[in-house]
Parts: C-alpha cells; sequence; structure tokens
C-alpha cells in the first residue's frame, strides 16, 4: 500500500516478536528500529510516554501501542489474512482466550522461575496450560486451520521462549506426556513458514537465557 509502517522492538522479546508475525502474515511491509531497554530512544518515550514500552507500531505518523492492540489494529487496517474470526461470537472468544494466555498463563510460567516453593508453581503453571490444551482441542490452531490471534498471543508458549527456559532452569512444564495437543500445536506453530521468519535467533536467545537465570553452558 506505499504506507509507511515502523516498528520498535527487542530482538528477544515475545511481544515485538507477535506484531512481526502479524506483519508477515498481513504482507505488510514495515521498518525496524531495535530498542535498548537500558537506554531507551527519544523516538520510543515519544511514541509510547505513557508505558514507555516496546512494542510500539508506527503508522503514517501515528503511534500505536501494546502489542495485543497492535495485532488488532494491523488485522482492522490490512484485510488479507485476517486473524480474528468475523463472527462476533468468536471473536469475543478467541479474545477472552488471548486474554488468558496474557493474565493467566505467562504470569504462571513466569513464576515457576522465581518462586520459592516451585512445586506449587510448576501446579498452578499445569492447570492454566490444561485449560489452554482442553480448548485447544483437535485444531491445528487456535484460530483453526490457520494461524490466528490466540496462537500469535501465544507466540511465548509455542514458540522457542518456554521450550528454553525450561530446559535451562530444569523445569517440566510444557511436555508431550502432560500436554500433547499443545506440543504438537508448539511444532506446528514454529514449523509456520511466516513464523519461522519472525521467530529470534534460537542460540542467541539460549545465551540470553543462560545468562539471566545463572545457568551454565
Amino acid at each position: 500500500m506505499g504506507e509507511e509502517v515502523k516498528l520498535f522492538g527487542v530482538w528477544g522479546s515475545p511481544f515485538s516478536r507477535r506484531v512481526e508475525m502479524a506483519l508477515k502474515l498481513k504482507g505488510v511491509e514495515y521498518e525496524y528500529f531495535e530498542e535498548d531497554l537500558q537506554n531507551k530512544s527519544d523516538l520510543l518515550l515519544k511514541y509510547n510516554p505513557v508505558h514507555k514500552k516496546i512494542p510500539v507500531l508506527l503508522h503514517k505518523g501515528k503511534p500505536i501501542a501494546e502489542s495485543a492492540v497492535i495485532l488488532e489494529y494491523i488485522d482492522e487496517t490490512w484485510k488479507g489474512f485476517p486473524l480474528l474470526p468475523k463472527d462476533p461470537y468468536q471473536r469475543a472468544t478467541a479474545r477472552f482466550w488471548a486474554r488468558f494466555v496474557e493474565e493467566k498463563c505467562m504470569p504462571a510460567l513466569f513464576n515457576c522461575t522465581v518462586a520459592e516453593d516451585r512445586k506449587k508453581a510448576v501446579e498452578e503453571a499445569h492447570e492454566t496450560l490444561k485449560l489452554l490444551e482442553n480448548e485447544l482441542k483437535d485444531k491445528k490452531f487456535f484460530g483453526g486451520e490457520d494461524i490466528g490471534f490466540v496462537d500469535i498471543i501465544a507466540d511465548f508458549i509455542g514458540g522457542y521462549w518456554l521450550r528454553d527456559i525450561q530446559e535451562i532452569v530444569g523445569l517440566e512444564l510444557l511436555t508431550k506426556e502432560k500436554f500433547p495437543k499443545l506440543c504438537e500445536w508448539s511444532d506446528e506453530f514454529v514449523n509456520h513458514a511466516a513464523i519461522k521468519e519472525c521467530l529470534p535467533p534460537r542460540d542467541k536467545l539460549i545465551a540470553f537465557f543462560r545468562t539471566r537465570f545463572g545457568a551454565k553452558p
């Protein structure tokens, strides 16, 4: 469409990678700006003065912040490859599960890396993953036969992030024994052509997590 599209993000962030995935699926060309969260650029602070966080999408000079909000904006602006269903009930359901991933699943999974009572934390994380697995049912993706809004929001679970963290920290969170459907979905997700292009370099991500969690190579 010849429109100016810019994305401010961080290479290893599942939140900014979500936006890249959506843009890639839609076939939208964009210019990417890598941010240093320890030394945030003046542009990032200008375009997201409220949260001062990535990602920020700049379209025609207008900034949109917060990854889930950006995904909906992308879906409404570029009509190819719909991320959300047309049916109002199905759209509401997708938004519900996307919020569940953000507000329940991800905090529970992160908590497993810092909780003093790790066993209890893992049990709580398993409860959220079980609910997610039940929602997936026998579908290839949460969006049906192709990737949709919930799949992208759940990129932390379906992509490399959770796989690598649980291996480095020594956790059993997403395993084929406990969650066969989610693991099958995860394999489909990372092998999807558009998603594969948007995932961070795995060796770099593993090195980052080893440093962050104090694990030895």
